[in-house]
């Protein structure tokens, strides 16, 4: 038994590694010919209405739309996206489960977590990257703080550490703040909150100084004026806010800190499927409407992008931040 295991789970890794295919086996490609013969399920897991949910069905409604599947959304939230994760790595690998993995679930939770009820590395297969949201630094309307320079050389004149608020233990931003704290020299007092609603509300009441959270979060008020961006953590800048610059044109090189999101599946998924699977969701990114709303949502779409691109991002995420993890000390039940 532990050996066919370790003989699917080489199989998969090297199908990953190497997709799309050039040519399948023609017993993958019958299956994949005759495949879907019943709904496909995709995964989210986070609760309905957050940024995931809002990508998952869009995919979801795009692919029915275009091939005459049925895919259904099922939201499984829980531990900061393990336990729908969890889902998918159990799943039957008969191309009928799907999920969509992100940042935190596939290359933070590893490192925050003592105990991981699956291994995003060994238990799952990238097929297609999605989509990718940064952070944006923000202050409130009437700051004195106009760059993120200007914070910067606050931080470390103030007697006091800055009080930076953030939406939840182990996010992206969180980690983000760590970063920044390091790089830049400045003592931070971390404010978290059970969301990103609480925290902007008590950055425009001057509870805290700055606030980092992802884009979905604060464009709508950064455009209508009640809060200002300094900076997004992605290390390009963002389309829909194109005159903020990044944290990286702003004195600090190579960083990036961002939310991507991607459909993964379960090991031992015939490989012929995934690589439909990856045609599939490569032309939906290239729909001008999906990209569009992308944009507007403060995201950016991961349009020719292939699985090995995805999988090499997974890898050097979990790497990443597993070392920001490490050295902040910071740890979850």
């Amino acid at each position: 038994m532990v050996q066919r295991r370790t003989l699917i789970t080489a199989a998969a890794a090297f199908a990953a590694a190497s997709l799309p295919w050039a040519i399948a086996p023609t017993a993958f490609a019958q299956a994949a010919n005759a495949w879907p013969q019943r709904p496909i399920r995709l995964i989210v897991p986070f609760p309905p209405g957050g940024s995931a949910d809002f990508l998952g069905r869009l995919v979801a409604e795009k692919i029915t739309v275009g091939t005459g599947w049925t895919v259904i959304v099922e939201n499984r939230a829980g531990a900061a996206g393990n336990i729908g994760l969890d889902a998918v790595a159990r799943a039957p690998a008969d191309g009928y489960t799907f999920g969509i993995g992100q940042t935190a679930n596939m290359a933070i939770n590893p490192s925050l977590y003592a105990k991981m009820p699956f291994d995003p590395l060994k238990d799952l297969l990238p097929i297609a990257l999605v989509a990718a949201q940064p952070m944006v630094v923000t202050v409130k309307a009437d700051s004195p703080f106009k760059t993120l320079g200007d914070l910067v050389a606050a931080g470390k004149k103030r007697a006091e550490p800055m009080r930076v608020a953030f939406a939840g233990n182990g996010t992206v931003g969180h980690l983000a703040i760590e970063l920044l704290e390091r790089r830049a020299g400045i003592s931070l007092l971390n404010v978290p909150y059970k969301g990103a609603g609480p925290a902007v509300n008590d950055l425009r009441a001057g509870h805290v100084d700055f606030y980092i959270g992802n884009s979905v979060s604060v464009l709508g008020q950064v455009k209508g004026g009640s809060l200002r961006a300094l900076a997004v953590t992605s290390p390009a800048r963002l389309p829909a806010l194109a005159q903020v610059p990044t944290v990286a044109e702003s004195g600090f090189a190579g960083f990036d800190a961002q939310t991507w999101s991607g459909v993964v599946a379960p090991v031992g998924t015939p490989p012929a499927i995934l690589q439909r699977m990856h045609a599939e969701i490569a032309k939906v990114l290239a729909r001008p409407e999906v990209l569009q709303k992308f944009a507007d949502e403060g995201s950016t779409a991961a349009t020719g992008r292939t699985s090995k691109q995805f999988a090499e991002l997974v890898a050097s995420e979990h790497r990443t931040w597993g070392d920001v993890v490490r050295q902040a000390n910071i740890q979850l039940d």
